[in-house]
């Protein structure tokens, strides 16, 4: 009989630990080490991801396309209901692709958890992507 008591005490015990060690404020996102750690301070927080998601336009080329099919939209954010805040949109050719959609999954990643952080909510209308075209100098629009 103690025994048991004893070994049902030591898996609560153990059950406890795991589930009190969570994320540790931080959220790992892609290969590039990205990562946000929440400070508990939601405008700091908020900053943070805005910085991150500023990296990620700064890797937008919307020059050098010579068609409209070389145009993209790429979706940026998380809200609280689901679904991108928006969309940029960039130039296939010129643009390194997959570094921007890295650096977009992180700030989605970092997004969604302080949505849940921050118990935040959001309309729940599904947003389209912009249909992207390419202006008479080359460069991709929406």
């Amino acid at each position: 009989m103690l025994t048991r008591i004893v070994s049902a005490l030591f898996a609560i015990s153990i059950v406890a630990i795991a589930c009190s060690q969570g994320t540790n404020g931080a959220v790992p996102v892609g290969p590039g080490g990205d990562k946000i750690v929440f400070t508990g301070d939601q405008k700091a927080d908020w900053a943070q991801i805005i910085a991150l998601e500023d990296q990620a336009k700064a890797l937008v080329k919307t020059d050098g396309c010579s068609s409209a099919a070389q145009c993209r939209a790429a979706p940026v954010g998380s809200r609280a209901c689901g679904g991108p805040r928006y969309y940029l949109v960039y130039c296939a050719r010129t643009t390194d692709s997959a570094a921007l959609f890295r650096k977009l999954n992180a700030v989605s990643a970092a997004e969604g958890e302080y949505n849940t952080r921050y118990k935040l909510m959001s309309t729940c209308e599904f947003r389209m992507p912009p249909i992207a075209g390419l202006s008479s100098g080359g460069s991709c629009t929406q």
